[in-house]
């Protein structure tokens, strides 16, 4: 497991579903009728606090607060190379 701690970044891919995916949709397949498809989009959040009942708390770029697992298997801590390629879409927590 990861140790986070407020301040790191992190990336969460949230699963989404709509008649037309985004241009930054990851992992696209039709659901079952085809009248809509699956897919999945990166979100860059920083961590601003871990809680010890194992849960981090997030903020994303426009100032929302998410409450999620430590152990969540769609957040990951970005890596140098995503935290060089993505820096201007993590959030500022100044």
């Amino acid at each position: 497991m990861v140790q986070l701690k407020p301040g790191d970044p992190v990336i969460y891919r949230k699963p989404k579903s709509s008649p037309i995916p985004g241009p930054r949709a990851k992992q696209v397949y039709p659901l079952e009728k085809g009248e809509a498809y699956h897919y999945v989009v990166d979100k860059f959040w920083k961590v601003i606090d871990v809680n010890d009942d194992g849960t981090v708390e997030v903020m994303t770029r426009t100032g929302k607060k998410h409450c999620l697992e430590v152990d969540d298997p769609n957040m990951h801590k970005a890596h140098l190379l995503e935290l060089f390629m993505f820096k201007e879409r993590f959030p500022d927590l100044d």
